[in-house]
């Protein structure tokens, strides 16, 4: 589990994380028409204990880090094709010894932006003096440079993945210190490197504002931003906010505001957005069964309740998420729970918009934990329809108890789809769609409106947002069929 500092020991937590490789691919149905893969076993030395959401590269492979393990085990940026060939791009603390300049503990994932390179941050490293963390760029080949030294006034411990605006730059959160000494911060990095602090919670009496914001940030249809605080709020449960891109911040809801908090407590992850401009999340604790919820929330901070986790016997349909959910393109919500399920290692599922939920794995059906366990991060849809994403244990072989870790493939039966990065832009702006078979495209449209375009890849097409654009899908007419966007590009003024 992630690692933090003694100061919010009240967080802290046993990790259950080793290693293994191989890449011996272990499928197992779980429900008619569902398929799910290992496609690697971690071992230590490329890594261990991958706590992240994947990100697809603009070369169709998929892209993460592990907390730990590595030449330093200090945790990799790894690569990841699509058939489960993995490559360690970079071991963190290889530029130093420790406190390590290039960070250590990369628990967060990372964004690629729209130069092509990564970004992200690492929960520690950095100055010697300090110790609190790092943001960082790398590039594809792994050359990485190290943009911001944390220093505590400015916050310390990122441990969110970063989210590039449509503005270009880079927005990320802190979990701990900042101006008021606790609570974190909301920041602001250029693509260059300078970095500006946005927000300082635990502004307000009491941390009313929220305290502790572990997720990372969603840039909403109207431009702004949300996010959750894991503490702090009215019952000092956590809180969902929306702040602007100044960094003006308001506390849309807090937490546990019903009797027994059965409108969840503690979200641990960020939010997603569906079509309608409505927001989606976890909470790991509260709920009827004190075992983490499904939520949806309005831009304007009316919560719903969807489901309760722990409400079949023996917690069959999982409990504590840690992960967030992801909107895939069948309009449904699809998501992973870090204990319960068959086997109390873990669940992946899926919840329609009306509150149905469908246990789609439990981990651990394999002996000795083969497929994986415990699933901290959230699921990533590929651009050929189908759910990717890492166990933070099992999968033997690494000669500790409990494994290193896997990468997972979950298919459902979804049609291939494209994507955008980044997701939002304004007219003029230059735009790369993701996707599969690309080869051969004939049009690319903007909610109708033409655009031109160059195919440079079988996974990767440049654009422009056309004159005229307005919000909503992108399609793509290709020699096989035409492809919808997942999920509206946002068009910005």
């Amino acid at each position: 589990m992630r690692r933090i500092v003694n100061a919010l020991g009240n967080l802290s937590m046993a990790r259950r994380i080793c290693a293994v490789f191989a890449l011996c691919v272990v499928a197992a149905i779980s429900l008619p028409g569902q398929t799910f893969e290992t496609l690697y076993r971690f071992s230590g030395a490329d890594g261990k204990g991958p706590q992240g959401t994947l990100v697809q590269g603009t070369d169709g492979n998929f892209y993460g880090t592990t907390a730990d393990g590595g030449a330093t085990s200090l945790g990799t940026l790894f690569k990841i094709t699509p058939a489960g060939a993995l490559t360690t791009v970079h071991s963190f603390c290889v530029q130093g010894f420790y406190p390590c300049p290039d960070g250590a503990y990369p628990v967060g994932g990372v964004v690629q932006a729209a130069n092509g390179d990564f970004y992200g941050a690492t929960q520690s490293g950095g100055l010697v003096d300090t110790n609190f963390g790092t943001v960082f760029q790398i590039t594809p080949s792994g050359m990485l440079t190290t943009l911001f030294m944390f220093d505590g006034g400015d916050g310390i411990l990122p441990s969110a993945p970063l989210v590039q605006a449509a503005n270009g730059d880079l927005y990320g959160t802190t979990i701990g210190s900042g101006a008021n000494g606790k609570g974190g911060t909301v920041f602001r990095v250029a693509p260059a490197g300078t970095l500006t602090t946005l927000y300082n919670f635990c502004s307000q009496s009491g941390c009313a504002d929220g305290e502790q914001p572990f997720a990372g940030l969603v840039q909403g249809a109207d431009s702004e931003f949300y996010g959750t605080t894991y503490q702090g709020g009215a019952n000092n449960s956590g809180t969902v906010f929306r702040m602007t891109p100044a960094g003006r911040l308001t506390t849309l809801y807090s937490f546990c505001s019903q009797s027994g908090c059965t409108d969840g407590a503690s979200p641990y992850a960020g939010l997603v957005e569906d079509t309608a401009g409505n927001f989606y999340g976890t909470t790991y604790q509260g709920g009827t069964n004190n075992s983490g919820t499904v939520f949806k929330i309005t831009p304007d901070g009316r919560l719903t309740t969807l489901y309760s986790f722990c409400s079949q016997s023996g917690c069959a349909d999982g409990a504590y998420p840690y992960a967030g959910l992801v909107y895939a393109s069948d309009d449904n919500f699809y998501g992973a729970t870090y204990q319960g399920g068959s086997n109390n290692e873990g669940t992946l599922f899926r919840i329609k918009p009306d509150r149905a939920l469908s246990t789609l794995y439990s981990f651990c059906s394999h002996h000795g934990c083969l497929d994986g366990e415990l699933p901290y991060g959230g699921l990533l849809q590929g651009t050929d329809g189908n759910f990717y994403g890492t166990a933070s244990g099992g999968g033997l072989g690494c000669g500790e108890p409990g494994g290193c870790g896997t990468v997972f493939r979950l298919s459902v039966g979804l049609r291939p789809f494209v994507k955008t990065q980044p997701h939002a832009g304004k007219v003029g702006a230059d735009i790369t769609i993701l996707g599969t078979d690309l080869t051969g495209t004939t049009s690319v449209t903007f909610n109708g409106t033409p655009a031109a375009f160059s195919v440079t890849s079988a996974s990767e097409i440049t654009t422009v947002v056309p004159v005229g654009a307005a919000t909503g899908l992108i399609q793509v007419a290709t020699p096989s069929g035409t492809l919808w966007s997942g999920g509206p590009f946002l068009v910005v003024p």
